[in-house]
């Protein structure tokens, strides 16, 4: 689909006058700011990227945040569950939806105010955010989330601290004191669930990373044993085995190389101990891997940006991006990666992918599917509170308009210049 069928398939989530009347302005302003032709079409294209990307956040935010700030997401969030559903309490959607969502869309709620069209939805998507969090952990409060429920409560768990450790000025700071009180006690209370030797270790380290970052009392074993269990599982060229058995799935992008490298982050910031390892050529080398996984990503979108349908939780849609779009956002991208070319085929992928009308429901909500509503691809976990995950692919847009991410010149991708006869860079497998 043309970007332009795109931009129109979205325009029903944006406020009256909102974001997509942002794409004229800001690309009117990008060219009267320089008399290079070259220089403003480069602008131009890159605002248009970043009004598709924000008005997708707002369409796939503003039902959630909306509701559960005022206590109703429970009652008019319409549960759809996979046809293998495996029985488990349901309440966790709620979780899933809340957490993945504001995991996405956390860096992006914390850049400063500004008189924009996005900049005022973003304000007010901001302000939902804080409600919504203040309400998940009161119990008299109608959205309550199901912090005493089974297993995967641990899992979503992990995005919710994720969230208030990407963006901790914007969403932990102004939480009153009850409130992250509150917070604190539900996650600790959390070390309950022993988790699984897979990619579930990650998430009880994750919360224990998070309360490590704001200064509590963190359970050093939950975290140390993960990141070692991790690294054990490392087969080599930037994949990761998810337990004893590899997977050839997007696992390593959901979940494997993201929180290893934020976890490291905080590990390594506090100066925090981890025998006969050192946490900063741990973090160093972690980024590294991440880094390697990427250009096998980047390699995976073909010229129209669809990507292999392959492994479990496909129905996670665009997460499956997650590390290129955190790597542009930390501004850590390898060198093989240029910005424009990074930003060209994550564009490619949002326009194949969320093109379909029937991703969304007639209230806005996401369904169960990979392009569309397709709940035969659900998983026995899968429920539509699940597919918030994809909000990770939104991650750049924590980048201000006028970071080079979005006025770097486009560029096409790999296999863009593959499959045109253009030159491109052979790839070879590397040893760290």
């Amino acid at each position: 689909m043309e970007r332009r069928q795109f931009i129109h398939s979205l325009a029903s989530a944006a406020a009256a006058g909102g974001l997509t009347a942002a794409h004229g302005a800001a690309s009117a302003a990008a060219t009267s700011a320089t008399n290079s032709a070259t220089h403003a079409a480069n602008s131009a294209n890159g605002a248009e990227a970043r009004t598709q990307l924000a008005t997708l956040a707002q369409k796939m935010s503003e039902p959630v945040l909306v509701n559960m700030a005022a206590g109703t997401l429970k009652k008019n969030f319409n549960l759809e569950v996979s046809p293998t559903w495996d029985g488990r309490d349901k309440g966790v959607a709620y979780l899933e939806c809340f957490g993945r969502l504001i995991a996405g869309i956390a860096p992006w709620l914390a850049l400063p105010d500004d008189g924009t069209p996005e900049g005022r939805t973003r304000k007010r998507l901001h302000q939902l955010a804080l409600q919504s969090y203040t309400n998940s952990v009161d119990p008299s409060n109608p959205d309550y989330l199901l912090w005493k429920g089974p297993g995967q409560t641990l899992v979503d768990s992990a995005y919710f601290t994720n969230a208030l450790m990407r963006a901790p000025k914007a969403l932990w700071e102004p939480l009153d004191a009850r409130t992250r009180q509150r917070i604190i006690a539900e996650i600790k209370a959390l070390r309950r669930i022993e988790p699984p030797y897979i990619n579930w270790m990650l998430f009880a380290a994750m919360n224990e990373a998070w309360l490590m970052s704001i200064g509590e009392e963190f359970d050093p074993m939950r975290m140390n044993v993960a990141i070692r269990k991790i690294n054990e599982w490392y087969v080599g060229d930037g994949w990761i085995k998810d337990g004893d058995a590899f997977h050839f799935d997007y696992y390593n992008a959901f979940v494997m190389h993201p929180m290893l490298v934020e976890i490291l982050d905080v590990l390594d910031a506090k100066k925090g101990a981890f025998w006969n390892g050192k946490p900063e050529e741990l973090r160093a080398q972690a980024i590294k891997r991440m880094q390697r996984y990427s250009e096998h990503l980047e390699r995976f979108i073909s010229s129209d940006g669809s990507f292999p349908p392959i492994g479990r939780s496909l129905t996670y849609r665009t997460a499956a991006f997650q590390p290129l779009a955190l790597l542009a956002l930390r501004k850590q991208l390898p060198q093989s990666l240029p910005e424009g070319q990074v930003r060209a085929a994550l564009q490619a992928v949002h326009n194949i992918v969320w093109a379909a009308p029937s991703n969304f429901t007639r209230d806005g909500y996401l369904t169960i599917g990979f392009v569309g509503h397709q709940p035969e691809l659900g998983d026995w976990y899968s429920n539509n509170g699940s597919m918030y995950i994809a909000s990770a692919s939104l991650l750049p847009l924590g980048l201000p308009a006028s970071d080079s991410y979005w006025s770097a010149p486009a560029q096409d991708w790999t296999q863009k210049k593959a499959f045109s006869g253009a030159r491109f860079p052979k790839d070879y497998p590397v040893n760290y």
